[in-house]
């Protein structure tokens, strides 16, 4: 690295200025040693292997991906071969890092002295079409588009380089979620120029001909070389872009591991303070009779764990651990600035989540500042009358059209609630707590704990509490990335001769209609119209198949023919089934068509074919339901199993499996039960974990008893708004006289609530919320009132 022509280099083509505001210089970024390598290495191997080839730069979260993709897009650009000729036409960068295109901009502008090199492509300035047209005509050297435009770029940039014989290096931040699947596969079917050039001339080219060009261009384009940037590669990826090693599966080119990131202190072992929680509960019917309707076992078991976490007591026991562990452990650090986030299941959680907390903060009179981000909008009448969206102000009411990432990294802002937003790509160097309240696997548990790890001055500490997920799986999953992400083995390519075999088998479509599909599919001057009358008789007969067979099950049920029913619920089943293996059939065949040559016709046009034929299919989507409505929530605890910092330098790694057993599935008989049965199994999986000292049993079952006895509360709910009621000196009172009644037979609970103010506020806070003792009391009034 310091020979002299090495520094001279450095020197002279990786130096970027920071400027402030006033563009004057303020500091230089130098590379560092991985940086500096891997751009080597790539412009090395590029020269000597010429274009077409792919990347996998495997680059720890820390590694400076934003400066590499910049050297790496300059260098490219600027490359020439031996003759003096240049490599490629234009460089394509995707990505979603908002400063990417400023930093590109000026890096650009230190290497070159010249504006106007790199272009960007927006919505902002017209059509995107027309904007990266333009661009690639007026010679841009480097043209950054987000994910979202991407599939117009690669649209423009298939057509210059089948029409031209241009060459051009597409660079991707994070490969994994830009470049796999059918938006890059269209990238690759490619016809040759001559090929394109005759078409445009009034020339013919037949089916055949243009699958088997499709197939080979998917097998590798000589137009395009890819360059993919990502810190957790998932398997596709490794597959798409990964280099065989010595074992001859895919391995990165290039690797700056999470292991060395966290060694040089470029970003933190999240892993360390990581405490899970364990929760049991415990149900029961109220008193009321369920009915003896059957239950589809799986619906009712997913039905029953999301009213669980749903429950306004699950709720409220979850805001006081976060919140309390929050101002206790979290908020001290950086000098009172550090921050967390709730990272929580669903948009529906989110927002009751929200509601609770900032309840809770109002009532504790906490100062702080809470934000919840989802996508969408949410419709929770149990928690607002109206559809609520993140810019509501009943839920984010200081946000005032600021942008969400803007406004917490502000002072007044101390915890962001998330749901499927901000997990991953989200950078705030001030979170220092995460709490989880949602299962995690594989590289999603490792992208979002990892929002924890961006180094900041004085941050040497995080905190994880996890409410629902094994600590040994996240360990698991974390181990898979820490060193460099490996493969068990290849994904099989036969596994599409297999599934094309089954789909043949099912009977639904024959030769000749794939054939009629396919033939509209490849031709230029194909329309819609002719597509809708190839593909729309097939459709028609499988729908009026499944309606049929519905319609005739009704009947059945409805005549009690338990075994005409039973056979037309397996044609339903089956029919499900065929569309979900179409899909499986899509997905793989648009991976492994972009690493194998198949060679062979018949499987393309089946691509074709199934990929127009399921968006037809309607049925499918529909799902069992579970009335849940008689059931309550008796006992529940939820208890700290201790903090267990989890060793990444442990022995022991693990490897990312191949897909396997794709479309493999047959029509199973969906386990039916009684919904009691059901529910005395989930009360049974935490046996000798609950007791009715639990706090829920102590306030539902004893104190709220109590108190309703009280005559004078209920004449005060009766008669006051619930925010009057609360502040009662009656209510403190009786609930104090509740308390000591019950000293006997609840000895251990009853002390704590005596001894403790706060515990004492924390029952009243219980008894006024998740408990509803207003509402049980202002109902007993009225009820009352209503007697002669």
């Amino acid at each position: 690295m310091w020979a002299r022509d090495s520094w001279l280099e450095i020197l002279g083509r990786y130096l970027i200025g920071k400027r402030d505001d006033k563009k004057q210089l303020t500091s230089v970024i130098f590379p560092r040693y991985h940086q500096l390598d891997a751009t080597r290495k790539l412009l090395a191997d590029v020269l000597a292997e010429g274009a077409g080839q792919r990347y996998l730069i495997q680059h720890s979260a820390g590694s400076g991906k934003t400066n590499s993709i910049a050297w790496s897009a300059h260098f490219l650009a600027d490359l020439h071969d031996a003759d003096n000729k240049k490599l490629f036409d234009s460089v394509l960068v995707v990505s979603d890092r908002n400063v990417l295109d400023a930093q590109l901009q000026e890096a650009i502008f230190d290497f070159e002295r010249t504006t106007g090199v790199v272009e960007t492509i927006t919505s902002e300035h017209g059509s995107k079409s027309a904007q990266l047209g333009q661009a690639l005509k007026d010679g841009k050297k480097i043209i950054v588009c987000t994910i979202q435009t991407f599939p117009f770029a690669l649209q423009a940039v298939q057509e210059l380089a089948a029409t031209e014989g241009k060459r051009f290096a597409v660079i991707a931040d994070e490969a994994h979620s830009s470049q796999t699947g059918e938006a890059a596969s269209k990238l690759k079917q490619l016809l040759s120029a001559q090929e394109w050039a005759e078409l445009q001339d009034g020339g013919e080219i037949d089916t055949e001909a243009l699958l088997a060009a499709g197939m080979a261009a998917r097998a590798g384009g000589k137009g395009l070389t890819y360059v993919a940037f990502t810190a957790t590669p998932k398997q596709k990826t490794l597959e798409l872009f990964g280099r065989p090693g010595a074992d001859g599966l895919p391995q990165p080119f290039h690797v700056y591991s999470m292991r060395q990131a966290i060694e040089e202190g470029f970003i933190l072992d999240v892993l360390k303070n990581y405490t899970p929680y364990e929760l049991a509960f415990k149900l029961a019917h109220d008193g009321k009779e369920y009915d003896e309707t059957q239950v589809e076992r799986s619906a009712a078991m997913k039905g029953i764990m999301q009213w669980v976490r749903l429950h306004p007591y699950n709720i409220a026991q979850k805001v006081q651990i976060v919140v309390e562990h929050y101002r206790e452990n979290v908020q001290p650090l950086l000098d009172g600035k550090a921050k967390a986030m709730v990272v929580v299941a669903s948009r529906k959680e989110a927002v009751r989540w929200q509601k609770a907390i900032r309840a809770y903060i109002a009532r504790q009179n906490y100062p702080l500042g809470v934000l919840v981000a989802f996508s969408g909008e949410v419709n929770d009448p149990e928690s607002y009358p109206q559809p609520v969206t993140e810019t509501s102000a009943d839920l984010n009411p200081g946000l005032k059209g600021s942008d969400i990432r803007e406004a917490f990294a502000k002072a007044d802002y101390h915890l962001l609630l998330v749901a499927n937003k901000f997990q991953t790509g989200f950078d705030q160097p001030l979170l220092c707590g995460m709490y989880v309240d949602k299962m995690l696997g594989g590289i999603q548990a490792v992208q979002t704990l990892s929002r924890l790890n961006r180094a900041h001055p004085g941050k040497d500490t995080t905190y994880i509490l996890d409410f629902v997920n094994d600590a040994a799986e996240i360990l698991k999953a974390f181990k898979t990335y820490y060193d460099t992400a490996e493969l068990e083995a290849t994904t099989d390519p036969h596994l599409v001769f297999d599934l094309r075999a089954k789909l043949d088998a099912s009977g639904h479509y024959d030769d000749f209609e794939v054939e009629r599909v396919a033939k509209v599919e490849t031709d230029p001057r194909g329309t819609q119209a002719q597509l809708s009358s190839a593909i729309a008789p097939v459709a028609d007969r499988l729908l009026k198949r499944y309606k049929a067979a519905q319609q005739a099950r009704a009947t059945a049920l409805a005549d009690g023919d338990d075994k005409a029913a039973e056979s037309n619920k397996d044609v339903l089943d089956a029919l499900v089934l065929f569309k979900n293996d179409m899909g499986a059939f899509v997905r793989l065949y648009a991976f492994l068509a972009q690493v194998f040559d198949y060679g062979n016709t018949d499987i393309e046009k089946r691509f074709l074919f199934y990929k127009r034929l399921i968006p037809l299919l309607e049925f499918g989507r529909e799902r069992d339901t579970v009335d849940l409505s008689k059931v309550v929530l008796t006992h529940h605890t939820l208890r700290s199993a201790g903090r267990q910092p989890l060793n990444l330098n442990a022995d022991g790694s693990y490897k990312l499996p191949p897909m396997d057993a794709v479309g493999s599935g047959s029509v199973q008989e969906k386990q039916q039960a009684y919904l009691t049965e059901i529910i005395e199994k989930v009360n049974g999986l935490f046996e000798g974990q609950l007791s009715d000292g639990d706090q829920l049993v102590y306030v539902n079952g004893v104190l709220k008893g109590k108190l309703l006895e009280n005559e004078t509360l209920v004449q005060q709910a009766g008669s006051n708004s619930k925010e009057q009621f609360a502040n009662s000196p009656d209510l403190k009172d009786a609930l104090i006289h509740a308390i000591m009644d019950t000293l006997e037979a609840h000895s251990a609970m009853s002390t704590q609530a005596l001894g403790s103010d706060r515990v004492r506020d924390g029952l009243k806070d219980i008894l006024l919320g998740p408990a509803q003792l207003y509402e049980a009391l202002r109902a007993k009034a009225q009820g009352g009132a209503a007697r002669p």
